[in-house]
């Protein structure tokens, strides 16, 4: 009964650190247990504000996240801290990592930080980071920053989901149409070139800047700052501009269809992986292997076959 989803959750509401974690377990393995979960928990998020780090391997978003991380605890703020690794089927390598560049806030009572890996259950990353983004958003967390390891197309699309997106770029990282390659213009809030002491900081700024100008008229213009993480120069001014941001969309009310558009994504996932879990259980078995004959020996055609495993067709 320890583990039973309701009696964690008591437990994690309570500021119990291992229950939150066990949660966040659940949620990440996928199945029954994860939906029953998010369904207690559910109806005590939404306070949180989510934060999306996303950038090229090696960029520093470690070290980055780690500074803005400070940022925030000298405001007195519970922090949650997800680093989303989608591309390795073991966490062990994510989670040392991520406590070394980060281990100044790894004991610290107010920061919880959790390594997520692949672990094969349906769906992948892209569908449990939002659950435990709940999990910490429930728990009570003001503020969660999300980080991911790359720029492939999941990574993105987690970073993106986020409520402020901050895309972190290295001089001569590549020009602004690679960026636009990426996907990475278009769920940018906040561009960040980090390593800015390096050669090549002005020209990434500028060719970043000229893709923006090109984009044309926005509500919000992604501002562009300058960092080195290491040393924590321009971290307070990225601190400042995800502030902006969220003001901008709090202000503008245009945070409301911002979390709109999110959660139709989310529902539109979660109904194509179970529609997927359902295809997977229908296409084995004797009936399956059955129709495979039927189709073979011309009795009937594919559409035909997949109909009668779909709709029950005779």
């Amino acid at each position: 009964m320890a583990d039973d989803p309701a009696a964690l959750i008591e437990r994690a509401l309570a500021g119990e650190r291992r229950a939150t974690a066990k949660l966040l377990s659940l949620v990440e393995q996928g199945g029954a247990p994860a939906r029953d979960v998010v369904a207690r928990l559910h109806r005590l998020t939404g306070s949180a504000w989510s934060v999306g780090i996303t950038g090229a391997p090696g960029s520093g978003k470690s070290t980055l996240t780690d500074k803005l991380v400070g940022c925030m605890r000298a405001e007195s703020l519970d922090v949650g801290v997800l680093a989303v690794d989608p591309t390795s089927p073991f966490s062990g390598g994510a989670i040392l990592g991520d406590r070394v560049r980060m281990q100044e806030h790894a004991t610290d009572p107010g920061v919880f930080i959790r390594s997520m890996a692949t672990r094969g259950h349906l769906g992948g990353l892209a569908l449990a980071t939002p659950q435990a983004v709940r999990v910490l958003d429930a728990v009570g967390k003001d503020w969660i920053v999300v980080e991911t390891v790359g720029v492939g197309q999941v990574e993105v699309e987690i970073a993106g989901q986020a409520d402020t997106t901050v895309v972190v770029v290295n001089p001569r990282w590549g020009d602004a149409v690679q960026a636009a390659k990426a996907g990475l213009m278009e769920i940018a809030d906040v561009f960040v070139v980090n390593k800015a002491d390096r050669p090549g900081a002005a020209e990434t700024v500028a060719d970043l800047d000229g893709m923006l100008e090109l984009a044309g008229e926005q509500q919000w213009r992604p501002p562009v700052m300058c960092t080195v993480a290491t040393t924590g120069e321009g971290v307070s001014d990225l601190w400042d501009a995800i502030g902006r941001h969220r003001s901008f969309l709090e202000s503008s009310e245009l945070v409301t269809a911002r979390r709109h558009a999110r959660q139709a994504s989310e529902l539109r996932a979660i109904a194509a992986a179970r529609l997927q879990e359902r295809a997977a259980a229908l296409t084995c078995g004797d009936r399956f292997d059955a129709l495979v004959d039927d189709v073979v020996a011309r009795r009937r055609d594919p559409y035909g076959a997949a109909s009668v495993l779909l709709d029950g067709e005779p």
